[in-house]
């Protein structure tokens, strides 16, 4: 007995629902054409300011070019080995993760705190909101020439409230000058500075946590510590990574607070004031761009941290 064929409906039905998916490939296809054409305007623009000059300092480190040479020679590697054997670029890279790392730690903590207090309501909460953001929004220079005044040994607010009023100590401290005291200083400024951005950075993430989840720790009597530790801080993680990555990055590079502090001084000379002694003091745009390089190597290798903590935190959620 010979199969019936198929009704002339059930024909035209699949017809209509192959020609919409044709149609939705197209789409697709005509949107991501798109998306790439208008992708090409920024990464035109991110090849020269970002690329080209990148490519330009790696090829220039294998050279021995200074300031006032036209004639360059290829030197291989000579100026890695000599940067690697530099005391002062030893020196430049404990004062830059030093500082990273206490200034990243202390805005973590603090940012998350303030993350979490803010994300709470109450009232006048937008003001709050607002009213946080300005250490970090005062140019840098600004603020660094600003707290200097206030570390000053003579006349600074610090003494005075250690030393006259509350008599914690009983000599004015030179808290820029004392080797002990100097790098925590501008420490505690890039705190007080950047927290509210690593703060605003870890309320966007708080408030992309569904409060359904919450609902159902408290109808489990889960305690405020066990919700956090079990439901806010793994949901959170991602935000997390993105915050501590984009100020560890951005503390690897300073420059700015601790020229106004100290200029030149051997002891607080961070990779980045460095590779500017190098090449506008001394003349030296090779071994400077050596080790503009050498800064460049360090950062890929937070970039990388940085990607396999991602794929780990997305296996675990």
């Amino acid at each position: 007995m010979s199969a019936r064929p198929p009704a002339p409906a059930s024909i035209a039905e699949g017809a209509r629902v192959a020609g919409r998916r044709r149609r939705a490939r197209s789409l697709e296809s005509t949107n991501a054409r798109f998306a790439y054409w208008m992708l090409v305007p920024s990464l035109l623009c991110l090849a020269l300011v970002a690329f080209y000059p990148m490519v330009n300092t790696i090829l220039t480190s294998f050279t021995d070019a200074t300031f006032g040479q036209a004639n360059t020679n290829f030197v291989g590697l000579k100026n890695y080995v000599t940067l690697v054997q530099d005391p002062t670029f030893r020196s430049a890279i404990g004062v830059s993760i030093r500082f990273t790392v206490i200034t990243v730690v202390f805005e973590f903590v603090l940012g998350l705190i303030v993350a979490m207090v803010v994300n709470s309501a109450f009232r006048g909460r937008g003001a709050v909101r607002a009213a946080m953001l300005i250490p970090w929004a005062l140019i840098t220079v600004i603020s660094a020439a600003m707290w200097k005044l206030m570390y000053n040994q003579i006349y600074g607010v610090f003494n005075d409230i250690l030393v006259t009023r509350l008599h914690v100590l009983a000599l004015n401290q030179d808290f820029l000058g004392n080797r002990v005291t100097a790098l925590p200083a501008v420490a505690g400024i890039d705190i007080w500075k950047t927290t509210p951005f690593i703060a605003l950075l870890l309320l966007a993430g708080l408030q992309l946590i569904p409060g359904d989840v919450y609902e159902a720790a408290d109808v489990d009597g889960a305690s405020k510590i066990r919700t956090f530790f079990s439901i806010t801080l793994p949901l959170l993680m991602p935000s997390i990574l993105v915050a501590v990555v984009i100020r560890a990055l951005d503390a690897l590079r300073v420059f700015d607070v601790f020229y106004v502090l100290f200029g030149q001084r051997p002891d607080t000379t961070t990779m980045s004031i460095l590779v500017q002694e190098q090449i506008i003091y001394f003349g030296k745009v090779g071994y400077g761009s050596a080790v503009s390089v050498g800064i460049l190597f360090i950062i890929a290798i937070f970039i990388v941290i940085y990607m396999l903590m991602s794929r780990w935190s997305a296996a675990r959620s």
